[in-house]
């Protein structure tokens, strides 16, 4: 199949490859996101003020493909804040540190329950549910602080975040932009992101081991109330860093707790059997999820504030929304530039490329594909590399779309896409949302009162052995 590629591929091409430098620099790409938008524009519509207008137009493009899950996040992290001011969070998870006995235990049992939050609450709100509860409770039984904020990480930034298989922001991106179905992805996703976990968590373990012992009592800062907690085995690595102020608790009556800590658990677990029943993925699932969070966050206000509970439930509401923003703020205009090389330079420029036609990244895939003897082999190394440098930033969602794209240029048929696909999500997630960037590990760190820059040097040996095992485990699935 002949593809006819005119300067606007080009240039499209030549801004992904300058976008991909400059996030290997760890330099903002915003600017030079809007810088190819503007460009595209110029070549698309040959005119100054439809250029500028496109880079408008493109913003509100990507806004309403990203609004779901930025309203998802917003809500989710809303109704965590109730939960944590009520003290309904340290209810739910207390039950569970019973059984908390051993640092080996302390290690496993915050991470699995870590990941389990983080997959409906995504890891920021879960680090802070799971977090100012476990962690005290870990370091006296000798898990040093630095080791619960590996768990944490490796398990909720990396293994829940990486699959995001409740919420689906992740693989929405991705797919989206691979032009491949959401459950394509996620179904590719499932082994990768085992092998990557089960490779990366249990390497850290290791390396932990011997610094699992007891030592003199030392005193932690509760991350809600502010007030000093006695612990027994020493802090490690470096000293904590800076505390952002205590949040204010609001009184609630035990038994009303307890109810609550019974009901919101069993609420998501209807809702996960639903989506099995119903077959519900997707938008819909993450429809139901988010209707789900804004109940349990009106219903929780209204038990704790009473009479300015409709007035609190706004207030949160503005805290989650200001969260989601805040994340998903950066991501809007490198979004906004990836979604022209789909549908979107069609769209909002008038179709302005060849005949025939498929896109702007399936036409260079194409004419790639005619060019460059592709394999399996140099495809997974590609993705893997390439969804590690998309990470860099920060964010680990920033860069997916791009990931997204390039799978579909190196997949050799249908099968394969996926898998890359799915492969440079799991890098670009690994790397940027929370496990090895010091500036994307600040939440974890800080809760646990270790430096940033020293839990990404411990988790930089275990996610690279995770990400070097889990490429080639891709190129036999491919």
């Amino acid at each position: 199949m002949n593809i006819q590629l005119v300067p606007l591929h080009y240039v499209y091409l030549a801004f992904i490859v300058l976008i991909i430098a400059i996030m290997v620099r760890r330099r903002d790409t915003t600017i030079i996101c809007v810088a190819g938008i503007m460009t595209t524009g110029l070549l698309a519509t040959e005119t100054l003020n439809g250029s500028v207008s496109g880079i408008f137009s493109s913003f509100i493009y990507a806004a309403k493909e990203l609004l779901s899950t930025i309203f998802i996040i917003s809500i989710i992290v809303a109704m965590s804040r109730v939960l944590i001011r009520t003290g309904i969070n340290e209810v739910m998870v207390t039950p569970l540190t019973r059984f908390i006995r051993s640092p080996q235990v302390a290690y496993w049992g915050i991470g699995f329950i870590m990941m389990i939050v983080s997959l409906f609450f995504w890891p920021s709100p879960a680090v802070a549910l799971v977090g100012a509860v476990l962690l005290p409770v870990a370091v006296r039984v000798g898990l040093p602080p630095i080791g619960a904020a590996i768990a944490m990480n490796l398990f909720g930034h990396g293994i829940a975040l990486s699959g995001d298989y409740i919420i689906q922001g992740a693989p929405k991106l991705t797919a989206d932009a691979a032009g491949l179905p959401v459950t394509a992805v996620m179904t590719a996703s499932i082994p990768l992101v085992i092998v990557m976990g089960t490779v990366s968590t249990v390497t850290a373990f290791w390396m932990l081991r011997k610094e699992m012992k007891s030592g003199s009592p030392v005193k932690l800062s509760d991350p809600i109330s502010g007030e000093a907690v006695t612990v027994h085995p020493p802090l490690s690595d470096s000293a904590p860093i800076s505390e952002e102020p205590a949040v204010q608790r609001q009184p609630m009556p035990p038994r009303l707790q307890k109810v609550f800590a019974l009901i919101i658990p069993l609420l998501f677990l209807v809702d996960v059997i639903l989506m099995f029943l119903l077959k519900l993925q997707g938008g819909d699932a993450t429809a139901l999820i988010g209707g789900t969070a804004v109940l349990i966050l009106i219903a929780v206000s209204l038990a704790a504030h009473r009479h300015t509970g409709s007035e609190e439930t706004t207030n949160y509401l503005i805290e989650g929304f200001q969260f989601g923003f805040k994340v998903f703020g950066p991501v809007i205009p490198i979004a906004a530039f990836f979604y022209l090389g789909d549908a979107a330079i069609t769209e909002l420029f008038n179709n302005p490329l060849p005949a025939g036609s498929h896109g702007i990244v399936n036409d260079l895939g194409v004419a790639l594909a005619g060019l460059v003897p592709l394999n399996n082999t140099v495809g997974a190394i590609t993705m893997t590399v390439t969804g590690a440098v998309t990470g860099m930033d920060g964010s680990g969602f920033s860069g997916i779309s791009l990931v997204g794209s390039i799978a579909s240029m190196f997949a050799g048929s249908a099968d394969s896409a996926p898998v890359l696909t799915a492969l440079g999500q799991v890098a670009a997630i690994w790397v940027g949302g929370g496990t090895l960037i010091p500036w994307a590990l600040i939440p974890a760190a800080a809760i646990c009162g270790v430096s940033p820059f020293e839990l990404a040097r411990r988790n930089l040996k275990p996610v690279l052995l995770g990400l070097t095992v889990t490429t080639i485990v891709a190129i036999f699935l491919i």
